[in-house]
């Protein structure tokens, strides 16, 4: 039980400074920013699959397989919307 209250105050505190963070950032700082959460997200995906692969249980090939989705679909919106950004500082075309 000692480990969950840990494990809860870890995220508490990740939350809370993410938060202020990212509340921080001046705008024009927004796309290269989103452009470094994209590559911890590829990390976090990459990552999900080697915790899949060594799953031993249905349930963990499932909370595994479960990461592994919601990991690729926050990388590409993460891409989609980097990509959408940029389109706005591109020039008209003549």
């Amino acid at each position: 039980m000692n480990e969950v209250w840990i494990a809860l105050y870890i995220f508490m505190l990740s939350a809370f400074t993410g938060f202020e963070v990212i509340s921080r950032v001046p705008v024009i700082l927004h796309t290269p920013l989103m452009s470094g959460t994209n590559f911890i997200h590829g990390i976090v995906l990459v990552g999900s699959m080697i915790v899949m692969m060594s799953a031993q249980t249905p349930f963990e090939m499932v909370v595994g397989a479960f990461g592994v989705f919601l990991g690729a679909l926050n990388v590409v919106g993460g891409f989609a919307v980097t990509d959408r950004m940029l389109e706005m500082f591109k020039g008209g075309k003549k």
